[in-house]
């Protein structure tokens, strides 16, 4: 019985500290049309200046794009291309490119 209560507060404490990340994949690939240009049609850049996103971490790419968004983060190409995104867009376009 103790192991099934330890158990029981391992899976609460676990769901508790993983952030819940839902964002919407057809909207962020629709989104995602404009990026293409740097970062390559299924996420994987041509270009060695330009990161590929395809993979990554939703909850990372999500930040990344709001602290570009909010000047958090500093390049100019980035910080206009996301400059009207809504937090929505950013969590789309990240649930997008970690599925890919």
């Amino acid at each position: 019985m103790k192991k099934i209560v330890g158990l029981a507060i391992i899976l609460v404490i676990a769901a508790a500290v993983s952030p819940a990340f839902a964002g919407d994949t057809a909207a962020g690939k629709e989104k995602a049309i404009v990026c293409a240009g740097c970062h390559g049609a299924a996420g994987i850049s041509a270009n060695p200046m330009w990161p590929n996103l395809a993979g990554q971490k939703a909850g990372y790419l999500a930040a990344q794009i709001k602290h570009f968004r909010d000047g958090k983060r500093i390049n100019a190409m980035m910080n206009n291309m996301v400059k009207t995104l809504s937090d929505e867009d950013a969590d789309n376009l990240a649930a997008y490119y970690s599925g890919l």
